[in-house]
């Protein structure tokens, strides 16, 4: 498989071996992957947002067991 974009870079394409070839003869030219990810995978999927979790104030068993150790 091979990245191919247009001249003017309109047209990014991810084809195989002997479709890149014909391509590279009309006038196209390869791009690197990660130029294809960025302007045509990414660019599709909608961004989700994941909601965090909320952070509890409460010691671990450790930092329990060093408080009592200080107090002492």
């Amino acid at each position: 498989m091979k990245c191919m974009a247009s001249v003017d870079k309109k047209h990014i394409r991810r084809v195989t071996d002997e479709e890149a070839s014909e391509l590279y003869h009309e006038g196209w030219n390869y791009v690197s992957k990660s130029f294809w990810k960025e302007k045509v995978r990414d660019v599709e999927k909608p961004q989700e947002e994941k909601p965090t979790k909320k952070k509890s104030n409460k010691m671990s068993k450790s930092q329990k067991r060093h408080m009592r150790k200080s107090n002492k």
